[in-house]
């Protein structure tokens, strides 16, 4: 067998120079479209202003904003008269509930979303109420139109079951690098896909938030072959299921036994990497760690776990010696090398009786030992209170009011055996008066922004090297995380200079004239379409046109002033423009308000 190369290789600036030179050194590429250039200062003073807004609108601190008002029904939903104002908080103004259901439920409103939003009831609860219930279904969705765009690419991986994965990509003969990496690959650029294109939203946001939870690193040399039974049948078959039934399917797969290092645990050399995971980072949280407290040796030679403990007496927090004895009990669970399916080797396993979290693992159970400890960890309250409170984050805020919190956490524990455990605690979130009148308190990651752009704009586009390697400038690769923690979920880590700079880039690329107008050689594959577009000549009503449609509501005045002095660029702002001078500007204007801090919010 070839030799494997030890992780993907990000493609080099060097390889695309005229691109690598445009994205890292100009702030947005000259119109082609109009023989009168546009003036580089005003250009520059222009998305100069828009990025002193964004630094400072983004990184105000953060806040549940109440909403105190009902919002209307219709087009005036979308006016500032309806949008509740967040004084003295430095948030944004609370948008419409259907503003916010389109953007953390899923990756932004495409044009007409919002009108289908609001068409599902009578009030904006009752539309919410009725769109979570829809994308809480999402095979009841029809999705045919996403499926027949995929269909086109003519994947060959993605149907494969893990078996013939582990046959074509690990065992074949001559499997080379770009065989060995193909499932993953093609997982990535489908991950993109769905995201723009598909309409089961909700279901897209859960995928990826659960594989951040469950993260391991997709170029791996032992996850790449197998990557897309992680992401089809570990991560997304279990979304809205159950989650010992997620958690063990996890402990389970060829990915994660590789990644973590549970693949070489034994009896006689103990490798605790996932067991320590297990504990830290996929259930009980860090936040319910005591530390490296020992176990107290009882009267009668018996063992007692320190620490608080509920009223039937159970531990609420872990230690060490929990690892270590959680460690011994996947001793022995193994990858079978001939069909990549999970094994167990009782060769390799610690027979003897162990102690986790306080409950007596019975000695000789075998394979049966890992899967009482994933029952334990499974039913533990503070496992119950630390998902929840990661679901509440990505969903809602940062810091997520502990009510919602709590709530969460009594459905996840009353379904602890429920079918359907994480579809109920799901809708606990988002039909919550938290998930309504919070905004502004969370941005869009990388990954989300680029997606939201490129539904809002409708964009006709392939996920081809050069777009995932643009795109992944922003920080936020698929797949791409080598700690197991997962990207950060957190404001202040994508609000930076850096990656805020490096989102206006990506920006100005994707409407630069290799993609706006066509004239570059993507235009068939990257371009940016705007069907049914505004259409007016006065600067202000070009702005205010195109805000309600990329974002479904007007920028409010801060945002809004300096794109218009840029559409104007000395006329008066009330008055027509001639038509070379909107040709030439509207791409710029329309990256600018892509580029404003409303656009970032979620």
């Amino acid at each position: 067998m070839q030799e494997v190369k030890p992780h993907d290789s990000i493609v080099p600036s060097s390889s695309y120079p005229s691109i690598a030179a445009n994205i890292t050194t100009q702030p947005i590429e000259e119109s082609t479209v109009s023989t009168k250039k546009l003036n580089r200062r005003q250009l520059v003073q222009g998305t100069g202003a828009a990025a002193v807004i964004t630094l400072a609108a983004l990184n105000a601190p953060a806040a549940v904003t109440a909403q105190t008002t009902p919002l209307s029904a219709g087009p005036a939903m979308r006016g500032p008269a309806n949008h509740v104002t967040a004084a003295g908080t430095g948030l944004p103004d609370l948008p419409a509930v259907g503003i916010i259901a389109l953007n953390r439920m899923g990756f932004g409103p495409r044009p007409g979303d919002l009108d289908a939003f609001t068409a599902l009831g009578s009030s904006p609860t009752a539309a919410l109420t009725a769109y979570v219930e829809q994308q809480l279904n999402p095979a009841a969705i029809d999705d045919s139109a996403c499926d027949a765009i995929l269909a086109g690419y003519q994947f060959q991986t993605l149907n494969k079951p893990l078996a013939q994965l582990w046959a074509d990509h690990v065992k074949a003969p001559q499997v080379t690098y770009d065989i060995r990496t193909l499932p993953v690959r093609e997982t990535e650029k489908a991950t993109w896909l769905k995201a723009v294109y598909s309409k089961r939203q909700l279901q897209e946001v859960l995928a990826d938030f659960w594989f951040n939870h469950f993260n391991l690193q997709g170029r791996d040399n032992w996850s790449a072959p197998v990557f897309v039974h992680y992401d089809r049948d570990v991560i997304r078959a279990n979304l809205l299921g159950n989650f010992r039934q997620m958690l063990g399917t996890v402990a389970q797969s060829p990915a994660m036994l590789y990644y973590l290092d549970n693949q070489s645990n034994s009896g006689g050399n103990p490798n605790e990497n996932y067991a320590r995971e297990l504990f830290e980072l996929h259930t009980l949280g860090s936040e319910n760690y005591l530390g490296v407290v020992p176990l107290t040796i009882t009267a009668n030679g018996g063992f007692e776990h320190p620490g608080p403990k509920d009223a039937n007496g159970r531990p609420l927090l872990y230690v060490d010696d929990d690892v270590y004895g959680a460690t011994t009990c996947f001793t022995g669970w193994r990858v079978n090398q001939d069909t990549g399916l999970f094994t167990f080797d009782s060769a390799a396993h610690f027979p003897y009786q162990k102690l986790v979290l306080g409950q007596a693992i019975s000695a000789a159970q075998g394979v049966k030992d890992g899967n009482d400890v994933l029952d334990i960890l499974a039913r533990h309250s503070g496992t119950a209170n630390f998902i929840c409170r990661k679901l509440c984050r990505r969903l809602i805020s940062d810091n997520p009011p502990e009510r919602i919190v709590q709530a969460a956490a009594d459905v996840f524990i009353a379904n602890v055996d429920a079918p359907d455990q994480l579809k109920q605690v799901t809708r606990t979130i988002l039909l919550s008066p938290e998930f309504q009148t919070t905004w502004g308190a969370k941005i869009k990651r990388p990954f989300e922004y680029v997606a939201s752009l490129l539904r809002a704009t409708q964009a006709d586009f392939s996920p081809d090297d050069l777009f995932i390697w643009v795109s992944s400038l922003i920080g936020q690769r698929l797949y791409a995380w080598q700690p197991p923690n997962g990207y950060p979920d957190f404001k202040i880590v994508w609000s930076s200079t850096m990656p805020m700079l490096q989102r206006w880039r990506v920006c100005n690329w994707l409407l630069n004239s290799w993609t706006y107008g066509g004239t570059g050689t993507n235009k068939d594959t990257l371009r940016i379409q705007f069907t049914n577009a505004p259409t007016t000549k006065k600067p202000t009503a070009i702005v205010d046109a195109w805000s309600l449609w990329l974002l479904g509501h007007l920028l409010p005045e801060g945002e809004r002033q300096p794109v218009v002095d840029f559409m104007a660029s000395g006329h008066n702002p009330n008055f027509d423009l001639p038509d070379a001078q909107i040709t030439e500007r509207l791409p710029f204007m329309i990256g600018l308000t892509l580029m404003s801090p409303s656009f970032q919010w979620r």
